[in-house]
């Protein structure tokens, strides 16, 4: 008899991948469930929802707390996640959130609902961990936002220096010769992220003795490519002059992008772009984006490793990790030449 795991070691993917790809998770590429179902089939293959169910009574979930469903740079930590937890004998249960919803109020009902060995966060705001965290008692990570200004024991954290990311980005086209820069991102009472690299924007614009105007130079967006697009168009409208953009995420850039050309202008002929994040989209479009690369392969690693080991371990103190991130150049970054 075909068991899961028969199919898990012919298609060559973690037991937790089939399980997502038979469940139709969204997670999971068409190729990847493509070749898994071609294998199912084969061998004629139905799961035993018995066994299922009986699974369940005993849990051995690790919940995923996603908050944005357009960021691009998750869905790669996500699948990174996925399998370092399948490998480690556990599973992965994902949960997607608006960008507007508290996930702390979300992580409480799956604690009551689902019984989860530890939760990781992907995302989100930390302030919302300031009321109602001392709810969960579960082994919990914050992914791509820092902890360390908490109190709880069984919150850790792992993250990228999000405000040295944020310099690095506006040194490089300051260095480029850009004075007229705008700067496309999201809003700081929800994203952490943010808030901090705007931070490390402006601790770029002093260090080089240039000003800077939020209100003109600034324009808020959401993590999507439509949100985006039109918003950079807002920022065109405001700086007629601009000759470079700082998008917070790589998303974010290339939306910008695209309503820069819809304009009648070249990137980065008469706009520079830089974008943040480093995912695989940004090597492949045109022009090949530069951007503050984040180490996903780290932060998901780093992540499960430390979630398991506060399981097994039940550790006492809280541990939070603060990564490099790094740029990348492309092709959409020139140096500027007054016209």
């Amino acid at each position: 008899m075909v068991t899961i795991k028969d199919i898990a070691k012919e298609s060559g993917y973690a037991v937790s991948t089939v399980s997502r790809a038979l469940n139709n998770h969204p997670d999971v590429s068409p190729e990847t469930k493509a070749k898994i179902q071609a294998i199912v089939e084969a061998h004629q293959f139905v799961p035993n929802n018995n066994a299922k169910q009986l699974k369940q009574q005993v849990s051995t979930n690790i919940a995923i707390v996603v908050k944005g469903i357009s960021n691009m740079l998750f869905a790669t930590i996500i699948e990174q996640m996925q399998t370092k937890i399948g490998a480690a004998g556990y599973t992965a249960a994902v949960h997607y959130l608006d960008e507007d919803a508290n996930e702390v109020i979300e992580a409480c009902k799956i604690c009551r609902e689902r019984k989860p060995l530890g939760i990781l966060f992907l995302g989100g705001n930390a302030a919302n961990f300031t009321s109602g965290f001392e709810q969960i008692k579960v082994p919990s990570v914050l992914v791509t936002n820092l902890a360390s200004n908490f109190n709880f024991s069984n919150l850790s954290s792992v993250s990228v220096d999000d405000c040295k990311g944020g310099e690095i980005a506006i040194d490089c086209l300051i260095n480029h010769g850009h004075k007229r820069i705008g700067v496309l991102g999201g809003n700081f009472e929800i994203s952490d992220a943010s808030a901090l690299r705007y931070k490390g924007c402006k601790n770029s614009f002093t260090a080089h003795n240039m000003s800077f105007d939020e209100q003109t130079q600034y324009q808020k967006a959401r993590f999507s490519y439509g949100s985006a697009y039109s918003n950079m168009r807002k920022l065109l409208d405001k700086m007629p002059d601009i000759t470079a953009v700082f998008a917070m995420s790589d998303v974010m850039a290339i939306g910008a992008i695209r309503a820069i050309y819809d304009r009648g202008l070249r990137v980065p002929q008469d706009i520079s772009v830089v974008g943040f994040d480093g995912i695989e989209l940004a090597a492949y479009c045109t022009p090949k984006l530069t951007t503050v690369k984040q180490p996903f392969e780290e932060i998901a690693d780093n992540s499960v490793e430390l979630i398991i080991n506060c399981i097994h371990r039940k550790a006492e103190t809280a541990t939070n990790i603060l990564l490099d991130a790094s740029l990348s150049s492309g092709e959409s970054v020139c140096c500027y030449i007054p016209k």
